[in-house]
């Protein structure tokens, strides 16, 4: 896994993608922000703050307001690798997003996607 990739890979070109993905399942925009805002603190303002300041993926959780303390009841595959064994916090925190839109995408209540 090439983490300096991951690190400078800018969150506005992935955030449309998840958004794309959630639609093609007959989900929501609303419901990937709210993904978005459970894990990671920010609010609708925030979030477009980062998105029209093109922030890295490393900027977007650095500056996060609150990693939400239950994000490591987050486990499972993706891209072949084990969420919850992945060493580098920032890619982990990443593959958490990963995991929630593609959980989001496979049809998942947002009460368990949410870890509620």
């Amino acid at each position: 896994m090439d983490n300096q990739r991951i690190y400078k890979l800018s969150f506005a070109l992935v955030y449309p993608l998840y958004i794309q993905k959630a639609e093609r399942k007959g989900r929501t925009k609303a419901e990937v922000d709210e993904i978005i805002f459970w894990l990671t603190g920010y609010d609708p303002q925030s979030l477009q703050e980062q998105i029209d300041s093109q922030s890295s993926f490393e900027s977007f959780f650095a500056r996060a307001p609150e990693m939400n303390p239950n994000a490591w009841k987050i486990t499972g595959s993706i891209c072949g690798y084990r969420v919850e064994d992945i060493e580098d916090k920032l890619v982990q925190q990443v593959r958490y997003l990963d995991k929630l839109i593609d959980e989001l995408a496979k049809g998942k209540s947002m009460e368990k996607i949410l870890r509620k």
